[in-house]
């Protein structure tokens, strides 16, 4: 399912040295990693606290080290201080790193948000922490090559330790990609782990939203060729229990749940906002897959054993792929949306108890929705002058809401809540500002609805102004930039226009 050639440039990052510890030290040393991430000492309070140990630390420690490391909200390693990912701004095409606020810490949000003010960015780079080089750039012009776009920098924001960070929020025809057979990826039958943190609740089933090691040709060549993981609703042989979304092993010419193209009775779906998911795989003969949630509690796991027939030894090429199938992007018909928020591919299968400690160390990360903080009152238009109204002040479902000059009555009053809902009215007649019909296309109507906690009832507050859906990554927009009463308010692809800015208060 996978993507030639990797950035033409990169800047020089300063990467922690990771050495390969004696196997007794090796113990000792996650027994000890493992103590300090369950006991806390491993969690963020705020950007100015950095982890005590990473993911990337816990992975070295248990023998089995990162060799690719990716994320937009975080550092992977308590000592990296280097730059997370690059955004390029439209109004004048330049680009900049955006880092961490601090050596282990979280991403430096404020950067980025001063950076990209009172126009749109996209993140053209993902680098790569663990110092091979395996930076990820956009499949298209101006990037790795192909025909897919970069996605947009500001769809998604969140908290991760109570500091803001955005995620790579990916929609289909956005993808990432780098040729790392050079970089000490891992090729041919050798071991491979890997894990990503992402989201139970922007999925599909277009093929194939994928992070792991793919083919260097952008084409699928066989069974064997990739070794990544997959996160969606797709499930080619049947049998997978529910409706998704599911983790799953892309080995090309399939997704496996399993060991074969039959049922899996261990598989399940995880639909919580923020999931985690890993893959491991000896490359001759075992493979696993685990997945939990990544804001409490520990792993499941949903294959342990033998590799699908014809899929030994595995033949891995060393591409690493971000967000589509590796066959997929020379004629753009990538399909796939889901949503990174970090991962690593490591050399080595990665013992049960390393995985555990990794599972730790995100839980305690404290990955939260939302953004902007809670508060109440208008929600002002900026471009008009005017303020988010419910027609008529109806309490019914599914009133298209518009922009009608401000008189502080119940109908004009909104509440942000700590979950990312923005609520009007109180008690029984509450209702939450809905995208109509879970809808992810421009025009959708902005409507109000019974609140229900689903993703398509969750909005993201920016520091640019602009309201973001969780579910479909648009801005909250006045129809046709009017400034006229009972302007109607939908959802449509963020331009930067004064009519997608809002300010709550």
């Amino acid at each position: 399912m996978h993507d030639s050639q990797g950035p033409a440039g990169r800047p020089g990052l300063v990467a922690p040295p990771h050495q390969r510890l004696g196997r007794l030290t090796c113990v000792a040393a996650t027994i000890l990693l493992i103590v300090s991430v369950l006991t806390g000492a491993g969690s963020f309070a705020g950007s100015a606290q950095a982890a005590t140990a990473g993911p990337c630390d816990l992975y070295a420690a248990g023998g089995t080290p990162c060799v690719a490391a990716h994320s937009t909200t975080r550092a992977l390693y308590a000592a990296y201080g280097g730059a997370l990912y690059q955004v390029r701004r439209s109004s004048d095409g330049r680009t900049q790193n955006v880092g961490v606020a601090s050596a282990g810490g979280v991403a430096d949000a404020a950067g980025q948000d001063a950076f990209c003010a009172g126009t749109s960015c996209v993140i053209t780079v993902v680098f790569d922490q663990s110092g091979h080089g395996n930076d990820l750039a956009y499949q298209g012009p101006g990037g790795a090559g192909g025909s897919d776009t970069p996605a947009s920098a500001t769809s998604e924001a969140l908290t991760v330790g109570g500091a803001k960070a955005y995620s790579l929020y990916i929609n289909p025809g956005n993808s990432y990609w780098h040729d790392g057979h050079a970089s000490g990826m891992p090729l041919g039958s050798a071991p491979q782990g890997a894990y990503m943190v992402t989201s139970g609740t922007h999925v599909n089933g277009g093929c194939c939203f994928d992070y792991g090691n793919s083919e260097t040709d952008r084409k699928a060549d066989g069974a064997g060729a990739m070794n990544a993981i997959y996160f969606g609703t797709s499930c080619w042989f049947g049998g997978c229990s529910g409706t998704g979304p599911w983790v799953q092993a892309d080995l090309e010419y399939g997704l496996y749940s399993g060991g074969s193209q039959s049922w899996n009775q261990n598989q399940r779906a995880f639909t919580s906002r923020y999931v985690t998911a890993m893959l491991k795989n000896n490359g001759t003969s075992q493979f696993a897959l685990k997945g939990g949630d990544a804001q409490s509690g520990g792993l499941t796991t949903l294959w342990n054993g033998a590799l699908p027939p014809g899929y030994s030894p595995m033949k891995q090429q060393g591409a690493v792929i971000l967000g589509s199938g590796g066959d997929c992007c020379a004629t753009n018909t990538n399909q796939s949306l889901g949503t990174f928020y970090e991962g690593a591919v490591v050399s080595g299968y990665p013992s049960d108890a390393t995985d555990n400690a990794v599972q730790a160390d995100i839980a305690a990360a404290g990955y939260s929705p939302g953004s902007g903080g809670a508060g109440s009152g208008p929600l002002h238009a900026i471009g008009a002058g005017k303020c988010l109204d419910v027609p008529n002040s109806s309490t019914g479902n599914g009133s298209q809401v518009q922009i009608y000059s401000c008189s502080g009555a119940a109908n004009q009053t909104w509440t942000a809540t700590s979950s990312g809902q923005l609520t009007v009215y109180s008690g029984s007649s509450r209702l939450c500002l809905d995208a109509s019909g879970k809808g992810t296309a421009n025009g959708t109507k902005a409507i109000t609805w019974p609140c229900n906690g689903q993703p398509n009832q969750e909005w993201s507050r920016n520091a640019d102004g602009t309201v973001t859906g969780v579910q479909s990554g648009l801005c909250l927009d006045v129809g046709g930039a009017s400034t006229a009463n009972g302007a109607p308010v939908q959802l449509w692809a963020c331009n930067g226009q004064s009519n997608q800015q809002w300010k709550l208060g």
